[in-house]
């Protein structure tokens, strides 16, 4: 049996808390407002209509976004590709990010205006608070460009085994690559997942293993518990309630759910750690798998992305796996990250890609 890794660093609990179906300008663009350093909405920018008609309608940014958002904007690959290219043509770098409401449009008379909605910082008071106490990132991106399941299997796994779009047929078989659940029990290194309906991590086989029965832990009775006892595992990943019910209203900020549900679940967990004798070696990043189509001004990263594994989509794209997703919001929190600092670095969601290696975290954080 292999030794147990030592954690040398300061922080020995992660905890990642993964959202849904946000860009970064639409929950945090206007945080610039507030820190002018923040890579953020100026209220200048817009899209227009017709990518192709020089005299086409723009709509501009605003910040009239609500908690309720009737609409779940387009985030297949296809649709991403006309946002952040404006057409089906993907030679463009940097990409000119003006395909928003044009794609918008084109599924639903009216949404133009909604993607291109951000929220003001008041309204997020939570994210608000976490990002001026701590470190925000402005230059992290979903890993692909594409759907939910397989940007959160990059989080998981480092790659999305070729998947791109929720297949379920495919999801439901699972998918055969490791995980950092893996690495971390070759290292003897605690994990669990706290679920609140359903883990989506049971997508992967590995952790339909008998012997990792124990890592799925139901959040309303054990996150608290375990957190107040100073029981948190290595690696915390909390699950949100990916749909609403009778019983529980979704808290994942998918739209159509209501986003005061996310920011009331952030604050729990929060407030959680805060109050657990780990506070002082825990790191938590909260972070959204995708944009789930909502407007971003910065330039998705089109170069210089490597493919995981080698593999590639299926046809007709067959997607080499080698252009980042739209930035999306990513806020640490650590008793050892100061007040003012600020995180400028072009990170993608690939968290196991460096999870994986070693737990033994040390921030450098550079003052902004």
């Amino acid at each position: 049996m292999p030794e147990k890794d030592t954690i040398n660093g300061p922080i020995k609990t992660v905890v990642v808390l993964v959202m849904e179906n946000r860009s970064f300008d639409h929950m945090l663009g206007w945080l610039k407002r507030i820190n002018p350093e923040v890579d953020g909405l100026t209220g200048t920018e817009s899209n227009p209509l017709s990518t192709t008609n020089p005299n086409s309608p723009q709509i501009l940014v605003s910040d009239s976004a609500t908690y309720v958002d009737p609409f779940d904007p387009g985030h297949s690959f296809q649709a991403i590709r006309k946002q952040i290219f404006g057409s089906d043509n993907t030679s463009a770098d940097p990409p000119p990010m003006n395909g928003f409401a044009q794609e918008a449009e084109e599924e639903s008379k009216g949404l133009s205006t909604a993607v291109m909605r951000a929220f003001k910082p008041e309204l997020l008071p939570v994210y608000t608070t976490l990002a001026m106490e701590f470190a925000v990132f402005d230059r992290w991106f979903a890993s692909i460009p594409t759907s939910t399941q397989p940007n959160r299997s990059y989080v998981h796994s480092a790659t999305s085994h070729g998947l791109m779009s929720n297949v379920l047929s495919d999801l439901f078989k699972g998918f055969p690559q490791k995980t950092i659940f893996d690495s971390l029990d070759d290292s003897q290194l605690s994990f669990g997942i706290y679920y609140q309906i359903l883990p989506s991590t049971l997508f992967y086989d590995t952790l339909r293993q008998l012997k990792y029965i124990n890592k799925f832990r139901d959040y309303y009775l054990l996150f608290k518990k375990d957190a107040n006892e100073g029981k948190l595992p290595n690696y915390t990943v909390i699950e949100p309630v990916y749909y609403d019910s009778s019983i529980l209203p979704a808290n994942d900020d998918h739209p159509v759910h209501n986003v005061s549900n996310g920011q009331m679940l952030v604050k729990e967990v929060y407030e959680t750690l805060r109050k657990s004798p780990q506070w002082n070696e825990t790191l938590l990043i909260i972070t959204y798998d995708e944009h789930g189509g909502f407007y971003d001004h910065v330039p998705t990263p089109v170069r210089n992305v490597p493919n995981p594994d080698g593999l590639n989509g299926p046809a007709p794209y067959d997607f080499q796996f080698d252009r980042l997703g739209v930035r999306v919001p990513t806020i640490m929190v650590s008793p050892w990250i100061n007040k003012g600092m600020g995180l400028s670095l072009s990170l993608s969601l690939s968290l196991s890609l460096s999870l994986s290696l070693s737990l033994s975290l040390s921030l450098q954080c550079r003052e902004q």
